[in-house]
């Protein structure tokens, strides 16, 4: 798939953008959902990142997987199904100009999809020579592949592997 990748230096802003669609998001998922987490480069400071927020909204399991399909669909997005990723629900959206671009997936509290991202944002939270070479791993993919994701995404793999290893989630 050809998409234009850019990745920017950490902004300050992404923790403040996460906050205005999770408070989007709660009033209609407050019962359904465990927790509402910011995963994903933006939820790391100092990190550079493709400007997208990515969330996970935690679930106890997936009975109630239809009632968070219908109350995210009351506030405008669309079940994508797991798109390939066992354990993570995706949902697209439109016509929410007023929020950051974001990705939203719903995932199962025990979901390894959900154990990884928690993980590997918690490990470069607490690493910051990690932040320091994921950054820089992920800027150079961005000027080596500028209209293919796929090959950027290929190019991030080695380090990503390398932290799953070093955290035992292989």
């Amino acid at each position: 798939m050809k998409k234009q990748v850019v990745v920017q230096p950490y902004n300050v802003s992404w923790k403040t953008d996460f906050e205005a669609i999770r408070d989007e998001l709660y009033p209609s998922l407050k019962d359904l959902a465990l927790g509402i987490e910011h995963v994903g480069s933006t939820s790391v400071e100092g990190l550079s990142a493709k400007p997208v927020i990515d969330i996970d909204v935690v679930i106890k399991d997936r009975s109630v997987l239809p009632d968070v399909v219908s109350a995210l669909q009351s506030i405008g997005y669309s079940h994508e199904g797991d798109l390939g990723i066992p354990g993570r629900e995706a949902f697209k959206y439109e016509g929410k100009d007023h929020l950051r671009k974001h990705h939203i997936y719903v995932c199962a509290e025990d979901a390894d999809e959900l154990k990884r991202h928690i993980a590997f944002r918690d490990y470069l939270r607490s690493n910051p020579e990690a932040v320091i070479e994921y950054g820089r791993i992920k800027e150079e993919g961005a000027k080596l592949y500028p209209q293919d994701i796929d090959k950027y995404i290929e190019h991030k793999a080695p380090f990503i592997g390398s932290v799953y290893k070093r955290i035992g989630l292989q």
